[in-house]
């Protein structure tokens, strides 16, 4: 049986009511979540067994965090223990023309402090069949950062699919460290890399490549680029958003398998109730369409693609969406008809 592990932080996040603005509101709506999190209870909601590894302070908040971790069926089994808080995060929420805005309170946070050896990677992986982070990690601090790269050479010499989200933060990375100086080498153990052409050249300390997306012929040559670099990488999916207004947005998704760009019809969803952790949804729907039927790309990406959709329905953080609902929106239907 399959089992996929994700390394990241898990935060309180804190947001405005109403679409009120930080300078309004008067008391803030609790929800916990994070990338990688995000990513294992949406797989865990599809029934892929799923565990997720942080470090939380020894208190009531970092208790009710373990206690989510088992309300969505996500395994907590190598969480460690240490620093004093809990990081969090505040929310914003945009509505038509203005969009949602956030602000982070995470240094000194438990898990900003973790530290090379704290984990023991060869036990977290054991049994496991893959490995997901993402670029919100190392942007932490560069203790995370070095972590996570003891976390990617534990599971590459393991064996593991190992899939990355870029997921670039220009809020964080604010420890001397630029991207370019610390992804290239996260990035070469990568078999599957989530995240936009121009991102990821950014990130490698390569010049903007402004690509086509609705011209699906000059993508191959752009994707090759980031495959011949890395030998590894297996394949490189991209979410295409087109923002009408913070209310409206319309999804997509590209695919590269290193000879054939996969496209997913563009939808639109419409009102938007959460895009927060939308991003996370489609990693989520995209890993297991990989698990579940790894010869079919393009049922993969229409997974992916739907589960992005769906999340931005879902107020909160994780996707709380199960497998029939994720089907039937990936098949086409969109219709919202009540369910009797």
């Amino acid at each position: 049986m399959d089992k996929v592990i994700t390394f990241g932080e898990i935060m309180l996040r804190l947001s405005t009511g109403n679409n009120l603005r930080f300078s309004q509101a008067r008391e803030f709506t609790a929800n916990y979540g994070g990338g990688e999190y995000n990513v294992a209870v949406s797989l865990a909601n599809y029934g892929i067994k799923t565990e997720f590894v942080t470090r939380l302070p020894e208190n009531e908040l970092g208790n009710i965090c373990l206690a989510e971790m088992r309300k969505n069926n996500v395994d907590s089994n190598h969480v460690i223990s240490g620093g004093s808080r809990l990081g969090l995060y505040f929310l914003e929420t945009g509505a038509a023309s203005r969009g949602s805005s956030v602000i982070y309170d995470r240094a000194y946070s438990a898990f900003s402090e973790i530290e090379p050896g704290m984990v023991d990677w060869e036990e977290v992986f054991k049994g496991a069949t893959w490995f997901h982070w993402s670029g919100v990690t190392p942007a932490v601090s560069q203790s995370a950062a070095e972590a996570c790269l003891e976390a990617v050479k534990t599971a590459s010499k393991m064996g593991l699919t190992i899939s990355a989200d870029l997921n670039y933060r220009s809020k964080l990375w604010r420890y001397g460290k630029e991207p370019k100086k610390v992804m290239p080498e996260l990035l070469k153990y990568s078999h599957v890399i989530l995240g936009d052409l121009d991102t990821a050249f950014f990130m490698l300390g390569e010049k903007s490549v402004n690509p086509d997306y609705q011209n699906a012929d000059s993508l191959p040559e752009l994707y090759n680029r980031l495959f011949d670099r890395y030998p590894d990488l297996k394949l490189m999916a991209t979410t295409l958003r087109y923002s009408v207004n913070a209310s409206h947005q319309r999804i997509g998704g590209i695919l590269y398998d290193g000879k054939k760009v996969h496209t997913a019809e563009v939808r639109d969803v419409a009102p938007v109730v959460d895009r927060v952790g939308s991003g996370d949804a489609f990693m989520g729907g995209l890993i297991y369409g990989l698990i579940s039927a790894p010869e079919d790309t393009q049922r993969s990406l229409n997974l992916a693609v739907a589960a992005c959709c769906l999340k931005h329905t879902i107020p909160g953080d994780i996707n709380l969406i199960n497998l029939t609902e994720l089907e039937k929106m990936a098949a086409g239907d969109a219709s919202g008809k009540v369910i009797r």
